[in-house]
């Protein structure tokens, strides 16, 4: 709230330069809002499907936990506007392996009843195949919502 008033002063005092610099941080933090945002969904997605691979078993939880995952972050990734996508389907690896080790961390205290280590936990999946399963939702739910 505090640029849009920042913004307001500048426009009103024709300082359109310092109005075109607030607006770029604006756009900014708003993208970054937006990735931070699908970062925690990205986490929750790899979460469930690391208790999936790892249990070689699923709940209906676990399901609806990745279905929601997938709708919010497509429905975030999403550029109203604008058209594209914040997070390009280029990132993808990135921001899923970046997500990777904290939802490990989670998943070792839920699955099997927390009594693996993120360490040990990871000895009982593929985790290029968990990772490789998030990256095929992820960009399905991409072409769907087109």
């Amino acid at each position: 709230m505090d640029e849009i008033l920042q913004l307001r002063e500048f426009i009103e005092a024709q300082r359109y330069q310092d109005a075109l610099l607030l607006i770029g941080e604006m756009e900014e933090m708003a993208k970054d809002d937006k990735l931070n945002k699908m970062y925690s969904y990205c986490v929750i997605l790899l979460l469930h499907l690391i208790k999936r691979h790892a249990e070689q078993r699923t709940t209906a939880s676990w399901d609806a936990s990745i279905e929601n995952s997938l709708k919010a972050i497509a429905r975030t990734n999403k550029r109203r506007n604008a058209g594209g996508y914040y997070l390009p389907r280029h990132e993808i690896d990135e921001t899923l392996m970046e997500a990777f080790g904290e939802a490990l961390t989670d998943a070792a205290l839920e699955a099997f009843g927390g009594i693996y280590s993120p360490k040990k936990l990871l000895e009982k999946f593929d985790k290029e195949l968990v990772l490789q399963e998030a990256k095929s939702m992820l960009i399905n739910i991409m072409q769907d919502r087109n």
